[in-house]
């Protein structure tokens, strides 16, 4: 019910959010006589405000269409390599006309970008992804709107996110594959890659895990607070409702994106009020730069998509309330995941000093839980100053962690290639 007031609520007020669009256009667009009104600027702003508050934030694009590698500017093309009903594997194929250059870009190392499935769209990490490319073939999990598959695709499971990462890997080929993780999935990654290990598959040459929760009892946040102090009973009841008529996902339980990013509001409202406050100011000074980035972010922030409710309460009970990993007690399909089986995978943890989201020592933990990793392959990294975002995205992760990262990377990527005798 509570989805299908949103909806008819979103319809009500969607004529007055065009006309808010309409309104700060005729005021703001240099062609328009009323833009050269007296107080023009003062109303053009009240109307964007309005508009951005009211307006739906649709999935942006990666928009990754040429990079700098290896001292050129080439092209980037996105591919689709892998569709299922809840995830497409995208491959950003690059392509240059310099055969010198042609010959660097084949021996990059191939990247798989496991993207959280919490909220946000995989575009989130279009930073990440535009980084990894002047050094790496990149691919990356984009995770389906659950709102949009059809309820014949069934429903989807932390099992089935474990089995999409495996089958993932396998496709490109564990060899020479390394993957980073980014937040939630790196309990899924360890786990699927834990499985292969235990099964005697090839894994890839290394893992790196960035700002998640692996072992949330260490160092818990606002974010573990809630999950543990209310029954899964009260999730299931409270959060999960089913998709409207009007997506192809009708009927389906869902976490909604909308609750979701209320949820996300509501950890720093302080913050998202100063900064829409700062935003409206900026479009009354006309200061064009800072208004474009408060644009490009909350464009990016407020595109939130629907959780199957399978997974969402699957990573409730296993990850937050029962720490099934890190106490060993976590079996898939009646299989153990023992990341101590884990042997020819180097691994790398990155957490930020002031990670709101996943506390310090969580990401960690899985240093201790891989006992089967020579420690010359595994380090810890500790980014002074940075948040959750600020790990993967922004300043702070292209000068001081990408660095660290690729050096990692190339390092066991040679490691195995001699290993090989390739």
């Amino acid at each position: 019910m509570l989805y299908a007031l949103h909806e008819m609520q979103r319809a009500l007020l969607s004529p007055y959010t065009y006309l808010a669009e309409a309104g700060s256009r005729i005021f703001s667009e240099p062609g328009s006589l009323y833009a050269r009104m007296p107080g023009a600027s003062h109303l053009a702003a009240d109307f964007e405000l309005a508009y951005r508050i009211g307006k739906d934030y649709e999935k942006p694009e990666f928009g990754l269409n040429q990079v700098q590698a290896h001292g050129t500017e080439i092209a980037v093309l996105q591919r689709t390599t892998i569709e299922t009903p809840f995830c497409h594997l995208l491959r950003f194929k690059r392509f240059s006309d310099d055969p010198g250059c042609i010959a660097e870009l084949k021996d990059d190392p191939a990247v798989l970008v496991v993207a959280p499935l919490s909220g946000h769209h995989a575009t989130l990490l279009r930073d990440t992804v535009r980084t990894l490319l002047h050094d790496h073939k990149v691919y990356i999990t984009d995770w389906i709107d659950a709102r949009m598959v059809p309820q014949a695709a069934g429903t989807f499971s932390l099992t089935d996110y474990i089995e999409t990462i495996q089958a993932f890997i396998r496709h490109i080929g564990a060899r020479r594959l390394h993957v980073i993780s980014v937040c939630q999935p790196t309990v899924p990654v360890l786990a699927a890659i834990s499985l292969m290990a235990s099964a005697g598959e090839e894994t890839p040459l290394s893992m790196t895990m960035m700002g998640g929760p692996i072992d949330p009892r260490r160092s818990p946040t606002q974010v573990n607070t809630l999950a543990t102090t209310k029954p899964l009973s009260w999730f299931s009841s409270n959060v999960i409702h089913e998709v409207p008529p009007n997506y192809p996902g009708h009927g389906r339980k869902v976490y909604p994106g909308f609750l979701q990013h209320a949820g996300f509001i509501a950890m720093n409202p302080d913050r998202h009020f100063q900064s829409h406050w700062e935003f409206y100011q900026n479009l009354r000074r006309g200061d064009l730069e800072d208004v474009e980035s408060h644009r490009r972010f909350y464009d990016e922030y407020n595109a939130v998509l629907d959780m199957d409710a399978e997974f969402y309460l699957d990573t409730i009970d296993i990850v937050f309330q029962k720490h099934l990993l890190p106490r060993g007690e976590w079996f898939v399909r009646d299989r153990r995941v023992a990341p101590e089986d884990i042997r020819d995978t180097a691994l790398l943890t990155i957490e930020g000093e002031l990670d709101d989201i996943a506390g310090l020592g969580q990401t960690e933990a899985a240093i201790d839980l891989c006992r089967g990793i020579p420690d010359a392959s595994k380090r810890h990294l500790v980014a002074e100053g940075a948040g959750h975002y600020g790990i993967f995205s922004g300043r702070r992760w292209r000068e001081t962690i990408y660095p660290q990262v690729r050096d990692f990377i190339r390092a066991h990527d040679t490691q195995k290639d001699t290993a090989s005798g390739a």
